[in-house]
């Protein structure tokens, strides 16, 4: 039987929905998802993840840490991997497999890798309701960023129906 070492995942769900002016207003409104949500989207990423075949760590948050489940197997380091892949995800409004892909070395946005706390590793993907970003999932520490990418999108699958307003 083959074994992975070290192999891991975590899950991260980010806030940062798009705001929308109210008319005549000075304030802002915008959609979140709810604790209980975001919990639901990180145990279905890692129950995916764990059908593979590897271990997990899952982190859920709202920009500061909302909700962490985590493997006992899973590496140290994958809570933070996580947590920086779902933040650049929601910094960049696009998923980091793209990015990693778009800010490879010598091309026009490879600087975009030293913005402070950006992981352009796949696996990070903004989470969307009805057009509008409601936060973002980065899982890290499965066998490559496509893996990685696998579990989260299983997780915002799982979730789908309470995402619809």
């Amino acid at each position: 039987m083959h074994t992975i070492a070290v192999a891991a995942v975590a899950l991260l769900i980010l806030g940062g929905a798009s705001p929308s002016f109210g008319q005549g207003e000075g304030l802002r409104s915008f959609r979140v998802m709810k604790p209980e949500t975001a919990l639901g989207l990180a145990r279905a990423s890692l129950e995916d993840c764990r059908s593979r075949g590897y271990q997990v760590a899952v982190v859920d948050r709202f920009g500061v840490t909302q909700v962490v489940l985590r493997d006992e197997l899973a590496g140290a380091h994958t809570p933070e991997t996580a947590r920086r892949k779902a933040w650049t995800a929601v910094s960049f409004r696009t998923d980091t497999l793209a990015l990693a892909e778009a800010t490879e070395a010598g091309g026009p946005a490879s600087g975009i890798r030293h913005v402070s706390e950006a992981m352009m590793v796949g696996g990070g993907i903004p989470v969307e309701a009805a057009g509008e970003m409601v936060g973002g999932v980065g899982v890290s520490g499965a066998p490559g960023g496509d893996a990685d990418a696998e579990c989260a999108t299983a997780g915002i699958e799982a979730v789908s129906d309470a995402l619809e307003f």
